[in-house]
């Protein structure tokens, strides 16, 4: 499953803009305060209104009237409208959600939820997930695609206003896109890495599926892999002897005391360290590589500003890994503002932020004449990047 497009209305710094044909891995750059956070929060948005509800969402990013943008009518709306391509009955088919988010009574409710796609080749798309203010249907056949529309088969519903219709029907494998679109929300994963919660020996019972947004169960992640997939955990080994030097080894260690702590073998030594004196861009670095070769694969990253800590050499390194799992299956998206690894970048997989009149507007490198020409010619996007080529946007 693949996001193709996505457009935002009143989210924040985002009035009225959309993102088209969205590549698996996709690079947003852009100067501080124009809204590369914020992109990146609509898929935590989302993922925090299907955990809880569009309530507390709105609550942990201070309330509604901060969430909608600023000089919005009263009555305007947050709209968010995602379009995925996914296969169904053997055809791939473009699918599309849509959130509306307003207010009554001063309390956040879900004024419209649609989830559509066309059921042959031609035609509109057809509703199978229709909500409105807690009411509404989905269609249980919806893979009936012999039958007419009117004999499709709708199951009425009633939730919560402020609750996703995809919430409690996702859950349920009749509703076919319903049910994958939830599965893409649960599983993405926007990372909030810090170096200080990985470091340290950690309890040994804990989360050790999947590396968690801050990377604070670093070590019992790999130990799981360790432990359960040793093949993938040797090829995280050798990933990293090729990607940071001196590296010839990396377990996880228990300690006397039951905790569990990372060791890494320099080949120029003869006794490991343990991870408390490993540099920042070794473990950030580890960190990445183990997200990137899990043994279940997040369907979708998101990455903010991968350089910190990083070696500049390895940001060329890290980049070609994105790309890597981008060509594995997997979508990814990364913001940054380092012209080193912007250089690691092709033109087809950049978009740039700019702030005009206070909102934010999404541009495309590829359809800038000028740096479609420059990089023809062999220029590297972060030279262009550095050197103020970006339309409205001055790094330096």
């Amino acid at each position: 499953m693949h996001i193709e497009a996505i457009k935002l209305k009143n989210f924040k710094s985002f009035r009225d803009t959309e993102m088209r044909d969205i590549p698996g891995y996709c690079v947003v750059v852009g100067a501080n305060g124009t809204g590369k956070s914020t992109l990146f929060d609509v898929f935590g948005f989302l993922k925090d209104c299907l955990t809880f509800n569009v309530r507390q969402a709105l609550q942990g990013r201070g309330g509604f009237s901060e969430v909608i943008s600023r000089g919005a009518d009263e009555n305007a709306l947050i709209e968010i409208e995602i379009k995925f391509r996914m296969e169904i009955a053997s055809i791939d088919r473009l699918v599309t959600y849509i959130v509306k988010i307003g207010q009554q009574a001063n309390k956040p409710i879900i004024a419209r939820e649609i989830l559509r796609y066309k059921r042959g080749r031609y035609g509109s798309p057809f509703h199978f997930l229709d909500f409105s203010e807690g009411g509404g249907y989905a269609i249980t056949n919806e893979e009936d695609f012999d039958k007419p529309d009117e004999d499709l088969e709708r199951e009425e519903q009633t939730i919560g206003k402020d609750v996703l219709a995809i919430k409690g029907l996702g859950q349920f494998e009749r509703f076919k896109a319903a049910n994958a679109f939830r599965q893409l929300i649960e599983n993405w994963h926007v990372s909030d890495f810090h170096i200080n919660l990985a470091r340290g020996s950690k309890d040994a019972v804990g989360y050790d599926e999947h590396l968690s947004i801050t990377g604070d169960n670093l070590q019992l992640v790999a130990r799981n892999i360790h432990e359960n997939h040793p093949d993938v955990f040797e090829k995280i080994i050798t990933v990293m002897k090729q990607r940071v030097p001196g590296i010839s080894e990396i377990k996880p260690v228990p300690t006397q005391d039951g905790r569990l702590l990372l060791s890494f073998q320099d080949g120029a030594f003869t006794d490991p360290f343990i991870d408390k004196y490993v540099s920042d861009g070794t473990i950030k670095m580890f960190a990445y590589v183990i997200l990137l070769y899990d043994p279940e694969p997040h369907p979708l990253l998101c990455v903010e500003e991968p350089e910190n800590q990083l070696y500049p050499k390895l940001l060329t390194e890290l980049a070609e890994e994105f790309r890597a799992y981008a060509n594995r299956g997997g979508q990814v998206f990364v913001s940054s503002h380092s012209p080193d690894f912007l250089n690691a970048v092709e033109l087809d997989e950049v978009f740039w932020l700019v702030k005009k009149e206070g909102y934010t507007q999404i541009l495309r490198a590829r359809d800038d004449e000028q740096l479609a020409a420059y990089m023809a010619e062999g220029d590297q996007m972060g030279y262009l990047w550095k050197q103020g080529f970006f339309e409205g946007v001055d790094p330096q």
